[in-house]
């Protein structure tokens, strides 16, 4: 029997959605071509400068200079490696990498897989991180400082701009985490782009809230020579040199991004930001008058202290959900995340309620 892939209509914590219907038609359209190989696949690969285009324009970077990733691993993998080459050429033996706790798990592969020093320094209690414990770990050693903008717990934004001066400081690059917020943010007063803070380079994928086909992650440097500590020779392509981690990409990825952001760029992603935004305020409301403990959303990502029994018999009913790394229930906001369907959920989590009255007061 052929197999269905799963629906959206009960997933609340993911931080992918269903690709809008143009990303999904040109994805299906550019399945079979590779911008690995742009000698080969030209046509996808103009399409990928196009893509970096408009991911410049979301990210005020003048000049973009980048690729599409299959995701923010990738592309957080490699901003590491772009920060160790640089260190090495600057004799640098053992560089270091300092990110903030609230920082994606990814720089941990990027850390093993690079043979890196990873220094991971604590956050303040809006889980933002801290300043001080930055400058007191940055040194001579450090290669690259990482800036959340957008956590995947909490939805924070670092304070960006104090996070890249401390970072040129002591010579290091500065990154920005930007895989999930960079398509809400653009639609706050937050400072966070190319021209609002020094950051080198900057991780943003049209996966997520930019409603692209999976994969199409998002790499920007601000200077395209960055991009050269990463090339390697490819003497068997029709073009010599490669700056991506794989070799073999997904047209679908780039074809779909393109499409996205061509039909969504600015007004479609604003409408969307706004609709999810008042979702996640609406869902914080609702929680905090059940009498669970909300971390209040700054971004569309509502976090609250719900014990795990409750947790549990969410999750029989069906409901896609996970936790925080302390333990609180997380839901993301995602495009596909209607009113009627968090309407739906509060109602089961009142039922459960009603059937286990301290459950909003129990801890753990």
């Amino acid at each position: 029997m052929q197999a269905e892939p799963q629906g959206f209509d009960r997933v609340l914590s993911s931080m992918c959605t269903e690709p809008h219907p143009v990303a999904r038609e040109a994805a299906e359209r550019f399945l079979a071509t590779n911008p690995g190989d742009p000698g080969t696949y030209p046509t996808v690969a103009d399409l990928e400068g196009r893509a970096i285009s408009m991911l410049g324009d979301i990210a005020a970077l003048d000049d973009p200079a980048g690729y599409v990733a299959s995701g923010g691993t990738e592309a957080n993998i490699q901003a590491v490696r772009i920060a160790r080459e640089r260190a090495r050429k600057n004799d640098i033996e053992s560089p270091s990498v300092i990110m903030p706790e609230s920082g994606h798990f990814s720089f941990r592969k990027a850390a093993d897989v690079l043979d890196v020093d990873l220094t991971i320094v604590p956050t303040d209690d809006d889980h933002r991180v801290r300043l001080d414990a930055v400058r007191d770990r940055a040194n001579e050693e450090t290669a690259l400082i990482v800036g959340v903008a957008g956590s995947t717990e909490y939805g924070r934004v670092d304070p960006l701009g104090p996070l890249g001066e401390i970072a040129h400081d002591v010579g290091a690059l500065f990154h920005v985490d930007a895989a999930w917020g960079g398509f809400v943010l653009p639609f706050t007063d937050t400072e966070w782009t190319f021209a609002d803070v020094p950051v080198d380079t900057m991780t943003i994928d049209p996966h997520k809230m930019g409603q692209a086909a999976i994969p199409a992650g998002g790499l920007l440097v601000r200077d395209e020579a960055l991009l050269d500590e990463l090339a390697v020779d490819t003497p068997y392509l029709e073009t010599t040199s490669q700056a991506t981690l794989t070799g073999t990409r997904s047209g679908a990825g780039v074809a779909s991004a393109v499409a996205a952001m061509e039909e969504l760029w600015p007004e479609g992603y604003a409408a969307q930001a706004d609709r999810s935004q008042a979702n996640a305020d609406w869902l914080a409301t609702q929680l905090a008058e059940l009498g669970y403990d909300v971390v209040r959303p700054t971004l569309p990502l509502v976090a609250a202290d719900v014990p795990t029994p409750t947790f549990e018999a969410l999750r029989a009913d069906g409901w896609r959900i996970s936790r925080t790394g302390t333990g609180e229930l997380r839901v993301v906001c995602m495009p596909h995340v209607s009113r009627s369907m968090l309407e739906s959920f509060v109602d089961d989590l009142a039922a459960i309620d009603e059937c286990t009255p301290t459950a909003a007061t129990t801890d753990d």
